[in-house]
């Protein structure tokens, strides 16, 4: 089997799903932006080949130079896949192009606009936020009396948090409008009081194989406004919790409704204080932030590989196991410059031993990273726990006591 992979070496996971998809016998054919001497080691290593493209954006030119080169070359392409939210579109693009199946434009178009999303999921009678589309400050403020205070403004199109925001009042609104003014369109949505929790899906023609729900910690437009906490995404063991059941029921709703096909899908969900499920929003990809790497901590598995195996064969051969909770919490050094001391790492290491499963720190002298721009911070420990009161607990030490300094 051919595949055609888009952006293999980035983000940083994608050369272990290039790796997955070597595992179960497919020839991987990358293409990206960078020269393919930059990639990553073991990048390379699972390709069968790679085509550097001046710009994935560019998606009609990037359409066009794939289709003259496996012309060239004599290709038959069985499966274009990506699994980075910006080239959901691009990869649908060339299936079309190239005659491959798999999910097409219009499939793929729902899973990208936010507001064609919860249209869609709407229609379905699933529980959404009141939500309003917008192309101008007028819509925006128009939209805000409709849905009225408090409210979230946010791309229809973004991934993760990134220009995101709680508005309270009118004054506070104008603020947010010139902060969204390089939005092409934005959503404006009920904000909905509660826990914020994920539904991660490998799917085969729609069909979930694999399950994953995972606790934010706090929720993710709190971790991107407050500088001083540790962020944690917890993936859960017991998906099947009775207080879970709701949100279950709701992924399994929404894929429905989203006419979902195979790969990984990542969706977010609230629970509010009443037990009622909300839907937030889905992505035909995988979990940013490292969340693919606590999932399989969390079950003992190898989840590239079997994200593979079920684009390229549809099966999924890996017994689902759910032994042990896992948390990943990220730090952010206080102070800014570079790292200067890390405090505490020695003792949560003697204090939680082997349930301290990984750690990855900036070292000191390390620039720090700039934590409005990307949830991974200054780093992180992950750690698990069967029991999951315990690992919350060892989750909330690291994030008290291990301390990293910057200057």
């Amino acid at each position: 089997m051919n595949v055609l992979f888009l952006s293999p070496g980035f983000p940083n996971e994608m050369c272990f799903f290039s790796e997955g998809l070597a595992n179960v016998g497919a020839k991987v054919y990358g293409v990206g932006e960078a020269p393919v001497g930059t990639l990553p080691a073991r990048t390379r290593e699972a390709l069968t080949a790679y085509l550097q493209v001046p710009s994935l954006w560019d998606e009609e030119g990037t359409v066009e130079q794939v289709r003259h080169e496996i012309a060239a070359a004599g290709l038959r392409i069985d499966r274009v896949e990506t699994l980075w939210e910006p080239l959901v579109v691009l990869a649908a693009k060339l299936r079309e192009a190239l005659g491959v199946p798999g999910m097409s434009v219009a499939r793929v178009l729902p899973f990208r606009d936010k507001e064609l999303m919860k249209r869609k999921v709407d229609e379905a009678g699933v529980r959404t936020p009141h939500h309003v589309g917008c192309r101008s400050q007028d819509e925006i403020r128009e939209a805000a009396e409709r849905v009225e205070y408090p409210l979230i403004v946010k791309p229809i199109a973004g991934a993760g948090s990134a220009d995101t925001y709680r508005v309270d009042d009118a004054a506070q609104l104008e603020e947010i409008i010139a902060a969204v003014a390089h939005v092409e369109e934005v959503s404006v949505e009920e904000f909905i009081e509660g826990e914020e929790f994920t539904f991660d899906a490998i799917c085969i023609e729609g069909h979930p194989v694999f399950v994953n729900l995972s606790l934010y910690r706090p929720r993710p437009l709190v971790q991107r406004t407050v500088q001083w906490v540790s962020p944690q995404t917890v993936a859960l063991r017991d998906v099947h919790a009775p207080e879970l059941a709701s949100g279950y029921a709701m992924g399994l709703a929404v894929l429905k409704a989203l006419d979902m096909g195979s790969g990984f899908t990542h969706m977010e969900w609230f629970r509010k204080p009443d037990g009622e499920a909300v839907f937030c929003e889905i992505g035909a990809r995988v979990a940013g932030a490292r969340s693919i790497d606590i999932m399989n901590f969390a079950t003992d598995m190898d989840l590239f590989t079997g994200w593979a195996e079920a684009v390229c064969h549809g099966s999924f051969s890996q017994p689902v196991t759910r032994r042990h909770n896992a948390a990943i919490i990220f730090k952010r050094a206080e102070g800014e410059g570079r790292i200067q001391s890390i405090h505490g790492l020695s003792s949560v290491l003697s204090r939680f031993g082997s349930h301290v499963v990984s750690v990855d720190l900036l070292p000191i002298g390390a620039h720090r990273r700039n934590w409005k721009s990307t949830l991974l911070s200054d780093g992180h420990v992950i750690l698990r726990h069967p029991d999951l009161a315990t690992c919350l607990a060892m989750a909330d030490a690291v994030g008290t006591d291990l301390r990293m300094g910057a200057a």
